[in-house]
C-alpha cells in the first residue's frame, strides 16, 4: 500500500463497512483520528518558530496515530470478517510507521534547537 493512500483507504474501504450501530462510536472516532494527524502537522508547522507549540502539535499527532491504531484494532476485533484479509493489519502497520516518522521528526527538530527554551 502506498504511504499516502492509507488515509483514503480508511475513509473509502473501512468506514463504509462498519455496522450502523457503530456510526456514532467507532466510525466517528476513526474518521476523526485519521483526519487529525495531518491537520495537526499542518497547523503546528505554521507555529514552528514557537518551539514548544510545534513540539506539542507533533506529540498530539503521534497520539492521533496511536488512537487510529487502537480504533483499527477494534475494527479487526469487532468486524474483521467484513474486510479484505490483511487490510486492517496493513493499515495498522502504516499508522505505526507514521507515528514513528513524526517521532523522529520531533527528535530531529529538537536537536538543533536544544539550547533554546
Amino acid at each position: 500500500m502506498e504511504q499516502r493512500k492509507h488515509k483514503a483507504v480508511v475513509r473509502n474501504e473501512v468506514l463504509p463497512k462498519l455496522p450502523p450501530n457503530e456510526k456514532y462510536g467507532l466510525k466517528d472516532q476513526l474518521g476523526r483520528s485519521t483526519k487529525s494527524a495531518p491537520a495537526l502537522i499542518a497547523e503546528g508547522y505554521a507555529k514552528k518558530h514557537q518551539r514548544l507549540n510545534w513540539e506539542k502539535y507533533l506529540t498530539d499527532c503521534i497520539g492521533e496515530c496511536n488512537e487510529t491504531i487502537v480504533h483499527l484494532s477494534f475494527c479487526k476485533d469487532l468486524c474483521g470478517h467484513l474486510f479484505e484479509k490483511g487490510l486492517i493489519d496493513s493499515l495498522i502497520t502504516q499508522y505505526d510507521i507514521d507515528g514513528k516518522r513524526v517521532y523522529r521528526l520531533k527528535q530531529a527538530w529538537q536537536q538543533p534547537h536544544s539550547s533554546q527554551t
